[in-house]
């Protein structure tokens, strides 16, 4: 009798324990969720609140865990990232730190100023227009090899920084956040990737790093493959240095803030440097963020005997060598 009173309390304090660690668990889900945490909060209310936002089963379950871990009276105050398939031992160990999750932003190639600011608005870390803003305002005189603020035909969307804020993933705390502190870490990157890993090809390219990272920016608009970029590069270059006119719409498309849709006669007919339609020369600065692979062809640009070229339909690039046979490649692959 003794005995199976035993087995009963035991299977019963099994299947409490089981519950227990059922209420610990994860929800599911992995959207991210702010959470503000005032200062002189209870336990009680840290967990109401935790309740209210989707990311725990039990209020009184989160309350005797705390209390068992010795966490019941260290919780700190602010604004963390939480997600739903965060348990509760990873909720805890948060609140005990003070240290939130961080946000992943992924800065893709191609990208402008208006892109990041764009997106840094869709996470919730800054108002739109705040990374536009502080582009035209903030100091930014510790990175040297920006191009001088009075550089004529700068355009004023992407500023001196259009270029330079360095593609790759970067990991922010939203709590922290500030716009200036980001930009200052893209270009930090900027300079460690490009400018110190590639100083000798930049010595050596024969151009200055603003050339460069504007030629690298067309590069990145008008390719779809790393193949083509030196060869794009050098018709290019050649281009430039026979005094004809670029003529990549891309930079039409920047400056008339167009990125899709057909470029009309109107739009070829803009007023501005940008035009490489229009006016001979480079752009006064790069369009976009350009990739390495970019950068890379244009310090080392292939030769060939084009001079033109063209994607079809299907993202095939056709080259050409005279006008004539540009203009065949264009009845045949643009019908």
């Amino acid at each position: 009798m003794k005995k199976g009173f035993f087995l009963f309390v035991l299977g019963l304090c099994m299947i409490a324990y089981m519950w227990y660690l059922h209420e610990l668990s994860a929800l599911g889900g992995s959207a991210a969720v702010r959470v503000t945490i005032e200062q002189g909060m209870s336990v009680a209310q840290v967990g109401s609140l935790l309740q209210e936002k989707g990311l725990i089963r039990s209020l009184p379950v989160f309350k005797l865990y705390m209390k068992l871990h010795g966490a019941d009276t260290r919780v700190q105050a602010g604004t963390f990232i939480f997600r739903p398939n965060m348990s509760v031992e990873e909720i805890t160990q948060i609140l005990r730190s003070g240290k939130s999750e961080e946000i992943s932003l992924t800065i893709p190639e191609g990208w402008t100023v208006a892109d990041i600011d764009a997106l840094l608005a869709s996470k919730g870390l800054a108002q739109s227009g705040a990374v536009l803003d502080c582009v035209k305002r903030c100091d930014f005189s510790t990175f040297d090899f920006l191009p001088p603020a009075s550089l004529k035909g700068l355009a004023q969307r992407g500023g001196r920084l259009e270029g330079y804020l360095f593609p790759e993933t970067y990991f922010v705390n939203e709590a922290e956040f500030v716009p200036k502190f980001f930009l200052e870490r893209l270009l930090g990157t900027f300079r460690a990737r490009v400018m110190q890993e590639h100083r000798d090809e930049i010595a050596a390219s024969g151009h200055s790093l603003h050339e460069i990272i504007t030629m690298a920016s067309l590069v990145e608009a008008e390719t779809r493959t790393d193949t083509e970029r030196p060869i794009v590069a050098g018709i290019l270059w050649k281009r430039l240095e026979a005094g004809m006119p670029l003529g990549v719409d891309a930079t039409v498309r920047y400056i008339l803030d167009k990125p899709t849709g057909a470029i009309t006669q109107s739009d070829l007919e803009t007023q501005s440097p940008y035009n490489t339609r229009k006016f001979k020369g480079l752009p006064p600065g790069p369009i976009e963020s350009p990739s390495l692979a970019s950068i890379r062809a244009a310090m080392k640009s292939q030769e060939s005997p084009y001079w033109y070229y063209l994607h079809d339909s299907k993202g095939l690039i056709h080259y050409a060598a005279t006008n004539d046979e540009h203009n065949e490649n264009r009845r045949r692959y643009l019908r």
